[in-house]
């Protein structure tokens, strides 16, 4: 493979050891694009603006795909611009995916009044989560700085090292996350009032889609993390396919999963059933 002679110093370091796919990467800005603006129109329409950074994270997975289209085309004499542009976006799009998981969690809580069944307070437990999250975010935009500025190998690698240790952070934090959600359902299961509450409410079902969402995040956290720590000369880096199998594919899975489960239906009938439940009362 051969690169941009003023896009690096090192005549061995080449931004890709493949030619990328116009065709592939057009799909998926499309495919992107497509559950994006169901998203769009849910939250219009059921008004559930904290699912907003969802929404920025779609956006990210469309220009990132966009920009990796546009990099594709260049092959084999890449340009630095456009090769960033979609490792930068494709890489932070799912810390805003997290963001909105977490907040989800702290509305069930809130939802169920079960505030005594978890682990962390509900008015901490989104701060502290999505700190996290941007702890990481911030974390992995300077490591995706340091590749946009490098023009070795060598500089390349220490980028791919501050990355990695920003998709550590996002890790355990999510780990954390996943037993918080697990300690909290399991204690709602074993309260007398919880089958009560599925009648009205069908919070199981949305702690399911919890998981499955944090799950394909997880894996697609951790093959990143094996990607850079192999470098860019490894074998993740040296096939494409892995590209859309453990990180397109699950991302583009994760947001058909939150249209199709959009959180903006359990709140709006918990909302309903409060409301009936007070006026009943009264």
């Amino acid at each position: 493979m051969a690169s941009d002679s003023s896009d690096s110093s090192d005549s061995s370091f080449a931004l890709y050891n493949y030619n990328p796919s116009t065709g592939a990467a057009v799909a998926f800005a499309i495919f992107f694009a497509v559950a994006i603006a169901g998203h769009v129109w849910q939250i219009w329409r059921n008004k559930s603006w904290f699912f907003i950074p969802f929404i920025i994270g779609g956006l990210f997975e469309i220009f990132g795909y966009a920009a990796r289209y546009d990099s594709a085309k260049q092959s084999p004499n890449w340009t630095t611009m456009p090769y960033v542009a979609q490792e930068l976006f494709l890489l932070l799009a799912p810390s805003l995916f997290a963001a909105s998981i977490y907040m989800i969690l702290g509305r069930i809580i809130r939802l169920l009044n079960g505030g005594s069944n978890s682990l962390v307070r509900p008015s901490w437990l989104t701060k502290i989560f999505v700190t996290g999250d941007v702890v990481s975010f911030l974390m992995q935009c300077g490591g995706g700085g340091m590749l946009s500025s490098s023009k070795t190998a060598s500089g390349q690698k220490l980028g791919q090292d501050v990355i990695v240790a920003g998709l550590i952070v996002q890790i355990i934090s999510f780990g954390f996350f996943i037993v918080v959600s697990a300690v909290f359902h399991r204690r709602m299961l074993a309260t007398p009032m919880h089958r009560m509450i599925q009648t009205t409410i069908p919070w199981t079902r949305y702690m399911k889609v919890l998981y499955c969402g944090s799950a394909l995040i997880m894996i697609r956290s951790i093959y990143r993390v094996a990607e850079y720590v192999q470098g860019s000369n490894g074998y993740l880096q040296s096939k494409e396919a892995f590209v859309y199998i453990f990180d397109a594919s699950l991302m583009l899975i994760c947001c058909i999963l939150f249209l199709v489960f959009h959180p903006s239906k359990i709140l709006k009938k918990g909302a309903i059933n409060q409301n009936d439940m007070e006026m009943n009362g009264n």
